[in-house]
């Protein structure tokens, strides 16, 4: 009989106000949560071997309800806004007594693990869980600590608790019986309420995204990389459904990482050692590296099956569009061990651009790459939201406003500074989206395009070529580039009607202008 970690070795969990009443595992290994998963009624396995499960209520981040705690730490750091909302100190210790007090009395999965890959930054962190796929999720997401140990005490404590709501939120400064609250004098999150995983990861995201531009004055960026035969690094920043993932997991490259990096003086590092794929339409021709990773010890999210099978339906989006997958680093084939790169030579800004107006790929100059940076442009589509019925541009600074606890123009003005000191850095702004038209008239780009875009942009092939500069957007466009129509590059030409496109894109480029307006001021 397979013996499992209880409470004999596990944590003493006081420091957290936990008394443990019932018995729990510590450190199991990813089997391990899997089958404790089934038992607990909580998924079931895929016929590739993955563990589903459904997330409940919340199938995505639930930004309204994250609170960073208001105290002397964070006062005069935080950016306090609609994304960072603040939380009093006495609120956040009467829910910090309620979920323990609910902890104490359920069986719990205790996993401690690391983030940061370059082990001079390491952070310890122990995630403490009721569910088994939760503790599966942190397993897969952070770095395996193969040196921890139940009687040390982590840099930081992640407590989930998803079944647990709060009756009297409002009295405690909550807009919802769910709840995420960031603590940074105490270093813990709690997480109530909620059952979507992602929580987990974008919680240690954000921390890193205070303390290392604080304190290292390091660029941490919500961005994938990966690394050529010649050692150079490349960066792609993009929001959900611009190909941030898809387009870094190339067999001909090193994946560092598909989600969260960190910038020092010389290098580029993961923050993680997994990856969080999104799934819509996933088949093994497009995306061979991530349909080849869904099996056993992934954890796939809110998929259905095909109609009398345990084969993932990836065009089900009945449940969400947000279907996701997580694994480990190592089921990609093609990975950098350590998860570190150099300095970045190349960094593309991806956008699906749903009005169809911008390039397939342009060249940057300084100031446009902090101008497109800052502003952080991809679009929603028709149909992707209830209401939308036509495309919508969506600005996200950085490329991850949601998980920047300091102002925007902090991270900005590091990649600036990053971008003066290394002038040979080239930045390109990559359209993933729709060409010849809008969404509903045009088509999406053929991601073969992009990728070989992108292949040709690092071989320094791009770069030889002669550019000329959209009338609207003052963008350098390569009038050719090998495997790839030459009519596809200028997105001008492509549309029937010349008068239709000049207006759709100056619609457009004002909406740039109106988003760039509350950081001219800054």
């Amino acid at each position: 009989m397979m013996q499992y970690k209880t409470n004999s070795n596990l944590p003493d969990l006081k420091y957290l106000q936990i008394d443990l009443q019932a018995t729990s595992h510590y450190q199991l290994q990813a089997a391990e949560l899997v089958e404790q998963a089934i038992l607990n009624n909580e998924g079931v396995l895929a016929d590739n071997g993955a563990l589903c499960i459904e997330t409940g209520k919340f199938t995505g981040r639930s930004p309204k309800d994250r609170f960073i705690v208001l105290d002397e730490e964070t006062k005069d750091k935080v950016n306090w806004n609609a994304v960072n909302q603040p939380i009093a100190e006495a609120h956040f210790e009467t829910l910090w007594n309620q979920v323990t007090n609910y902890l104490s009395q359920q069986k719990l999965y205790v996993l401690d693990a690391k983030a940061c890959a370059d082990p001079a930054e390491e952070i310890t962190i122990r995630v403490v869980s009721t569910n088994a796929s939760h503790n599966l999720f942190a397993s897969n997401l952070f770095i395996n600590d193969n040196d921890a140990k139940a009687e040390n005490q982590p840099d930081w404590s992640i407590l989930v608790a998803p079944q647990y709501t709060i009756a009297d939120y409002a009295t405690l400064g909550l807009n919802n019986e769910n709840f995420v609250a960031i603590n940074f004098t105490k270093r813990i999150v709690l997480i109530a309420g909620t059952g979507y995983t992602g929580e987990i990861k974008k919680s240690i995201f954000t921390v890193l995204n205070y303390l290392l531009p604080t304190y290292k004055q390091y660029l941490t960026m919500h961005c994938s990389a990966n690394r050529g035969e010649n050692g150079e690094t490349a960066l792609y920043f993009g929001l959900s459904g611009t190909g941030k993932t898809t387009l870094s997991s190339d067999k001909r490259r090193q994946l560092i990482g598909d989600d969260e990096h960190v910038w020092t003086e010389n290098k580029v590092f993961n923050i993680e050692g997994g990856c969080y794929a999104k799934c819509i339409g996933l088949n093994a021709e497009s995306e061979p590296e991530i349909y080849q990773a869904v099996r056993f010890n992934s954890l796939l999210e809110n998929v259905k099956f095909h109609e009398g099978t345990r084969q993932p339906d990836y065009e089900d989006k009945s449940i969400t569009e947000n279907i996701r997958v997580s694994y480990p680093l190592e089921f990609i084939e093609n990975i950098v061990p350590n998860g570190q790169g150099s300095a970045p030579k190349h960094i593309f800004f991806l956008a699906a651009d749903a009005f169809g107006v911008l390039p397939p790929i342009s060249k940057l100059t300084v100031e446009q790459a902090m101008y497109y940076f800052i502003n952080g442009y991809t679009s929603k589509i028709a149909g992707t939201e209830a209401g939308i019925t036509t495309p919508q541009a969506t600005f996200s600074a950085c490329f991850g406003q949601a998980f920047l606890p300091l102002h925007p123009t902090k991270y900005a003005d590091l990649l600036g500074e990053k971008l003066e000191q290394h002038p040979d850095i080239q930045v390109w702004l990559v359209n993933t989206g729709w060409v010849a038209g809008p969404y509903g008239v045009g088509n999406r780009i053929k991601l073969g395009y992009t990728r070989t875009l992108i292949r040709e942009a690092l071989a320094g092939k791009l770069s030889e070529q002669e550019y000329i500069t959209h009338p609207i957007f003052g963008l350098h466009m390569p009038k050719a580039c090998d495997a790839v129509p030459a009519e596809i590059l200028n997105p001008v030409a492509l549309w029937e009607d010349a008068a239709a496109y000049e207006k759709q894109a100056l619609e457009l480029k004002g909406l740039f202008e109106k988003n760039y307006e509350q950081f001219r001021q800054k």
